[in-house]
């Protein structure tokens, strides 16, 4: 199958808009946009973020011990946008604190899901990274969503 009907086939399946972050050795925030989330196990408590290898966000989670899934709201386009492109200091203008753990939280986001990484797996042009969950908490609102190649909300 060609990756353009692939991607046409795939855009048919309406994704939650999240934006995943870690810090470098350095200490400092990174983030991208991604729709590749699912939850894996209850107990315990796990969920999968795909990395694309040629995302600049790649080496950051490659070497990170831990990340943030930060669910965006339906008022959070732009912050998406942001960390989808291609900007020299995404952080510049986007509010953010630091949690307990010691993780990137975006402000304004609808849930903050805090994971200690757990392992990697190579998967063809991605990597999968497994998180277990050490944190997090909840907004009320409601979510950005994606969905054929846009963006959409709840009706």
């Amino acid at each position: 199958m060609d990756s353009s009907t692939f991607r046409q086939l795939l855009g048919r399946f309406a994704t939650g808009v999240t934006v995943i972050t870690a810090t470098d050795a350095e200490g400092r925030p990174h983030g991208m946009t991604a729709s590749s989330l699912t939850s894996v196990s209850l107990a315990p408590p796990l969920l999968l973020v795909c990395v694309d290898h040629g995302a600049s966000f790649h080496p950051v989670i490659e070497r990170a011990e831990a990340f943030v899934v930060n669910v965006l709201t339906n008022h959070q386009e732009t912050v998406s946008r942001r960390f989808a492109g291609k900007h020299e200091d995404k952080f510049d203008g986007i509010g953010y604190r630091i949690s307990d753990h010691g993780l990137v939280l975006l402000d304004g986001a609808l849930a903050h899901l805090e994971c200690a990484v757990e392992r990697r797996i190579p998967a063809g042009d991605h990597t999968i990274v497994l998180g277990r969950l050490v944190g997090g908490d909840a907004a009320d609102g409601h979510p950005l969503l994606y969905y054929r190649g846009g963006y959409a909300e709840l009706g």
